[in-house]
């Protein structure tokens, strides 16, 4: 069974609706108890990173994850609170990936939000199992984690290189949504449940 943390952040639907999709098993909780005994977790969300690691802290849950020993996936923002920190809303993350998170520096002709679907490449993970480099998946953000040691694939918007993809031990992150992303969206998961 995997575990979807349900910490008040947005498009949690959308995992939910990808997991049915996929024939999973899966429980939306904020019970630690549960989170424990899953098999995976999942951290979604679309919104504020502050906002995000504030729900965590006042719902306990920031010292339970970093202590998962279990494959824990983090998409978009849920990716962002496990870096280092954020600059959106000054936050202090989680400290699992070895990055900081910045907003998209303005450039004349890019668009910030980046919005839409977008090449990733350099893929060096399992979860990327089958997948061709270039493949494109879905984006909407305006904060981004930088280039580190724990990349497994980067993405370009305009001038900045950014990371796609994170991984540290067992954790995971997507700075896309693979839950949007179709087909090759569906495989990232698909391979995620098979860790």
């Amino acid at each position: 069974m995997i575990a979807i943390v349900d910490y008040d952040a947005g498009n949690i639907k959308s995992v939910m609706n990808a997991l049915r999709r996929l024939d999973v098993e899966f429980e939306l909780t904020a019970d630690p108890e549960r989170i424990k005994a899953a098999s995976k977790v999942i951290l979604p969300g679309v919104g504020n990173a502050a906002e995000a690691m504030k729900s965590l802290r006042e719902k306990g849950l920031v010292e339970l994850i970093k202590g998962l020993r279990k494959p824990v996936l983090g998409i978009c923002v849920g990716m962002q609170i496990m870096c280092r920190r954020s600059e959106e809303g000054d936050a202090q993350c989680m400290g699992l990936f070895d990055c900081d998170v910045c907003r998209f520096s303005p450039e004349p002709g890019v668009k910030v939000p980046h919005m839409g679907w977008n090449g990733i490449s350099n893929l060096e993970s399992k979860l990327f199992k089958g997948l061709d480099e270039g493949s494109f998946v879905y984006f909407v953000h305006s904060y981004c984690p930088g280039l580190c040691t724990d990349t497994i694939a980067t993405c370009r918007h305009g001038k900045t290189l950014f990371s796609a993809a994170l991984k540290y031990e067992n954790f995971y992150g997507t700075q896309f949504h693979p839950e949007k992303s179709g087909d090759v969206g569906e495989m990232i998961l698909k391979n995620f449940v098979a860790l």
